[in-house]
C-alpha cells in the first residue's frame, strides 16, 4: 500500500507544510466551479460536480433549494450570539469535548478567532447544552436549516456516487445513512489591524467527508491550487462545498480533499457557517471495494473514523505553531 501522505496534502500529514504554504504565492480570485442546481439535465449535474471534485475538491452551488430567508436568519442568530457579553457566551463554553464556544488569543491581537461548535444530527448525538438559549430563535432556525442541509448533502452525495459509476445511494450509505453525523461550526473573525500576524483558520483539509459552508460577504476564504493560494469569490446565497478526507479515501483518491484556510480582514468582520458531514465515529472507512482491484489497488488504509480523527487532531495541535 502506498503512503497516504502522497495523496493527502493536509497539514496533519506534513508537520512542516503550513509553514511552507504561508509563504506561497498568493494569486487572484479562484475560478472555483459554480454549479447551478436548477437545471433539468441530471447527467450534466453529475458531470459538473464529479469533475469539480476530481480537479478542485471544492465547488459552489446556487439555486440549491435552501430558502434565502432561512440562510439570512441563520446568519442573524449566529451574529447575535457573538454580540453577547463574554459571560453569556461562556454559558456554552467548551469543556472536555470539541463542542461549545471558544475564543482564541494571539499575543499582540485581542482575538483572531472565536467559534461555536455543536452537533446537529442525528438526534441521538445532540447535546443541547451547547446550543445557545440566547437569541431565543437560535434552536428553531438551526433545526430548520439542518433539515434543508441534509437534503442538499444527500443530493450532492448521490450525484457524486453516480459520477463514480455507483448507485446513487452508495456514498450516503457508506457514511452510515441516517446515522451520518452533521456538525456546525460558526467561525467569527473580528477585524484586526494586525491581520498579517495570524490566519483566522490555518491551512487544513476537512477530517470528515463533506463540508458545506455559507460565508458572509466579507472575503477571506482561500483554497490552495497550482502552488498558490486563491481567493474564493463570494456569491450571494451560494453554498461552498468542500471534499473532505473521507471522500478522498473512500474513492481511492479519485476525489480531491482541498487544502483551504481563512484570512483576517483589517477592517471588516467575517463570519462563516460550515456544516460538516462525517461517518459515525465507530465506522470503518477506506477505499470502496467497487473502486479498487488488481489494476487499482487501495491507496489508503481502512481505519475506524474515530481513530483517524484522533490521530489527525493530535497532529494539528503539534502543527499549529507552524500555521500562525
Amino acid at each position: 500500500m502506498e503512503d497516504e501522505r502522497n495523496y493527502n496534502t493536509s497539514p496533519s500529514s506534513f508537520p512542516y507544510l503550513s509553514k511552507q504554504l504561508a509563504s506561497s504565492t498568493l494569486g487572484g480570485s479562484a475560478d472555483v466551479p459554480v454549479v447551478d442546481l436548477n437545471i433539468s439535465d441530471e447527467e450534466l449535474l453529475v458531470r459538473e460536480v464529479t469533475e469539480a471534485s476530481q480537479e478542485w475538491g471544492v465547488f459552489q452551488v446556487v439555486n440549491h433549494g435552501i430558502p434565502t430567508e432561512l440562510m439570512q436568519q441563520l446568519q442573524v442568530v449566529g451574529k447575535q450570539f457573538f454580540d453577547l457579553p463574554e459571560a453569556e457566551k461562556k454559558a456554552v463554553a467548551k469543556e472536555e469535548d470539541f463542542e461549545g464556544y471558544k475564543r482564541n488569543y494571539l499575543e499582540g491581537i485581542d482575538a483572531w478567532d472565536e467559534h461555536l461548535f455543536h452537533r446537529l444530527s442525528p438526534p441521538s448525538i445532540i447535546n443541547y447544552k451547547y446550543w445557545p438559549k440566547n437569541p431565543p430563535q437560535y434552536r428553531e432556525v438551526n433545526e430548520e436549516y439542518t433539515r434543508h442541509m441534509k437534503k442538499l448533502a444527500e443530493k450532492i452525495l448521490g450525484w457524486l456516487s453516480e459520477g463514480l459509476g455507483l448507485p446513487a445511494v452508495a456514498l450516503t450509505q457508506s457514511l452510515g445513512g441516517e446515522t451520518a453525523e452533521y456538525l456546525i461550526r460558526i467561525n467569527y473573525y473580528p477585524p484586526s489591524p494586525k491581520s498579517e500576524l495570524a490566519l483566522g483558520g490555518p491551512a487544513h483539509t476537512d477530517i470528515g467527508a463533506l463540508a458545506l459552508l455559507v460565508p458572509n460577504e466579507v472575503p477571506g476564504l482561500q483554497v490552495f491550487k497550482d502552488e498558490q493560494w486563491l481567493d474564493v469569490e463570494y456569491i450571494n446565497s451560494a453554498v461552498v462545498v468542500f471534499i473532505g478526507d473521507q471522500l478522498m479515501r473512500m474513492t481511492n483518491g479519485r476525489f480531491k480533499n482541498v487544502l483551504h484556510r481563512a484570512t483576517l480582514n483589517k477592517e471588516r468582520l467575517r463570519i462563516s457557517w460550515p456544516v460538516f458531514v462525517s461517518p459515525r465515529h465507530d465506522m470503518l472507512v477506506g477505499p470502496l471495494p467497487e473502486l479498487t482491484g488488481d489494476e487499482n489497488p487501495p491507496k489508503f488504509e481502512t481505519l475506524v473514523f474515530k481513530d483517524y480523527s484522533q490521530q489527525t487532531i493530535e497532529n494539528w495541535e503539534v502543527d499549529l505553531q507552524y500555521s500562525l
